[in-house]
């Protein structure tokens, strides 16, 4: 890889000035200089993995700033060089970028309470600046291409990062082409078995199946051209193999049953003509009863537009068509950053006409559904996996009967949907209804699903619906009104409760004395108090002491939380 090729590269996505091209030329010879004859762990000299995550990000079409720090996304890391010296020489912009990505490289998914909270910056991060993120995902992307020069544990546990993490992350920027390449790469490291088994299962189906696809491909032409529909360009695709795998788990390792392993993509100018195209390609072969998806009218949570239609094709061959616009097609491959850098200049040329637009406000509305969501999870083990579940597990999306979208995991009930939309409609939820059709609270909803929740007001949660609800968030819910319903009962019954107070803190001097004041001043007699520090972000201090009513608790509480340095309150009964 050459900084010439990465600045051709950059000229076919963006229109490049001399001022650009002569700032990532002297930040190519800085990063040259800075990392001087260092290698890695491959043998290769440190330069050519800057050069290789630099030519992705110039593929995704970001801006020079990005280009940039991606070739000196090392320098301060990995050489001399002070963040000072960044700054001076490639301005403000650039080393927040490197900053960011420095911080991420840090993370290691493995469920401590510091790496839990790297994980939280990874996200504020994302709506903060998108380009940290994308130019995180190649660096990644790159270091999964050297790991076989890595000693075996630890491709293990970067390979499972990549899979758990980074390709499910990807997959919510709509990126589906980095996802598809990080699973791909991750794979045989994390299931050496598995990937060996599909590899030697795939080998001639996948070879008949491309063959069969390129027989259909001039067919699809000539009845486009009759039907004067203009087509950007028809071809076959076939399926990513981790993709293929875990398709294959659904039904029963049969590669038989897969009727996507190689799709004929079809990519045309307007939408209108995506209709159009719909209609030849039926003209042409009779559809699958119910396996047509308009992921147009009801794009994916990810952004993901597509239309999507299962045929029996010649020789009643199944086969499956994606047919979609030209814009649709680049966002599919590279999800957010085509919101980042690209709109439709009147040239026609998507790729000109660069406008500064940081996280599309719509498609990142998870991340700020997380940023809320993840202040209830403070137990790093929790909240690591209640990540997994709620918003990095195969998704489906359902409607309102307003017809808003509601982004869900797989195998999500309507007391998942009823929490996802308001706590108290969770809360009160006595019934359901699935398109029209009354059903129990434990049903399980399917992609397209339209539901309506019926309410009872004075209702509370059932410990039932722990059982089944499939989100983090139902569950911490359910959780909490149980709780309060048994603190409610407990404080009635015995005209008073002992209670641990739990602060997390800052520590400074003082504060304990705050804290004491604030005790006395209820004229309460504290039992005990402890302090523990060990293994954590913040310090706890426990204070043992009995109350008369949860309202005296909650008084306190609110108290407390105004002392400066103390992060959070919490409490739990003492029996």
């Amino acid at each position: 890889m050459t900084i010439e090729e990465i600045i051709k590269k950059a000229e076919v996505k963006l229109t490049l000035n001399d001022s650009d091209k002569e700032r990532i030329m002297r930040a190519f010879e800085f990063a040259k200089a800075a990392h001087g004859v260092q290698k890695r762990k491959s043998g290769d000299l440190y330069i050519e993995h800057p050069l290789m995550v630099a030519y992705g990000v110039a593929e995704m079409g970001l801006d020079a700033s990005a280009i940039v720090a991606a070739l000196l996304h090392d320098v301060c890391e990995d050489t001399t060089c002070a963040p000072e010296t960044l700054e001076k020489n490639f301005g403000k912009d650039v080393l927040f970028l490197v900053d960011g990505v420095t911080k991420l490289d840090k993370i290691r998914f493995h469920g401590t309470e510091r790496e839990a909270e790297n994980l939280r910056k990874m996200f504020l991060a994302i709506a903060e600046d998108i380009r940290v993120v994308l130019i995180k995902l190649m660096d990644r992307r790159h270091n999964m291409k050297t790991l076989s020069s890595l000693p075996p544990e630890k491709q293990k546990r970067i390979a499972l990062e990549t899979l758990e993490l980074y390709a499910p992350l990807a997959y919510r920027l709509g990126i589906g082409e980095i996802k598809g390449q990080l699973e791909d790469l991750a794979f045989p490291y994390v299931y050496p078995k598995e990937h060996e088994w599909l590899i030697e299962q795939v080998k001639d189906p996948l070879v008949l199946r491309q063959k069969y696809a390129e027989r259909l491909i001039p067919l699809v032409k000539k009845e486009l051209e009759a039907e004067n529909i203009h087509y950007r360009d028809v071809h076959g695709r076939g399926k990513h193999l981790f993709s293929l795998y875990k398709k294959l788990l659904k039904y029963e390792m049969d590669i038989n049953k897969i009727f996507d392993l190689v799709a004929v993509r079809v990519v045309v100018g307007t939408i209108e003509e995506c209709y159009g195209a719909l209609g030849v390609v039926h003209k042409l072969w009779r559809p699958m009863p119910g396996l047509v998806k308009d992921y147009i009218a009801l794009p994916k949570p990810n952004g993901y537009r597509s239309i999507h239609t299962t045929v029996f094709g010649p020789e009643g061959r199944v086969t499956e068509f994606q047919i979609r616009t030209e814009e649709m097609h680049i966002q599919a491959e590279q999800g957010i950053a085509a919101h980042w850098a690209y709109s439709e200049s009147k040239s026609g040329n998507i790729y000109r006409e660069r406008q500064t637009v940081f996280a599309d406000k719509k498609q990142l509305e998870w991340v700020n559904q997380l940023r809320d969501w993840q202040k209830e999870f403070r137990n790093p083990d929790e909240f690591i996996e209640s990540l997994k579940i709620d918003f990095f597990k195969n998704r489906i999306f359902v409607l309102t009967p307003k017809g808003d979208v509601i982004d869900l995991p797989e195998g999500a009930t309507p007391v998942d949907f009823a929490y996802q939309v308001h706590t108290d409609i969770g809360n009160q939820a006595a019934g359901a209804r699935v398109n029209a059709k009354m059903v129990p609270l434990d049903h399980e909803l399917h992609n397209g699903d339209v539901i309506e929740v019926i309410t009872q007001k004075n209702k509370k949660p059932s410990s039932d619906w722990l059982k089944f609800v499939k989100t983090a968030g139902a569950k911490k819910r359910i959780q909490v009104a149980l709780r309060e319903t048994r603190e409610a009962i407990a404080f009635s019954r015995r005209g008073g409760q002992m209670v641990e107070l739990r602060l997390a803190i800052k520590d400074r001097i003082g504060l304990l004395k705050d804290v004491s004041e604030i005790v006395a001043d209820f004229k309460i007699n504290m039992k005990s108090i402890t302090s523990e520090t060990k293994n954590r972000l913040y310090p706890l201090i426990v204070i043992h002491a009995p109350f008369k009513n949860k309202e005296q608790l909650e008084k306190m509480m609110v108290k407390m939380k105004n002392i400066t340095g103390v992060e959070e309150v919490s409490y739990t009964f003492i029996n």
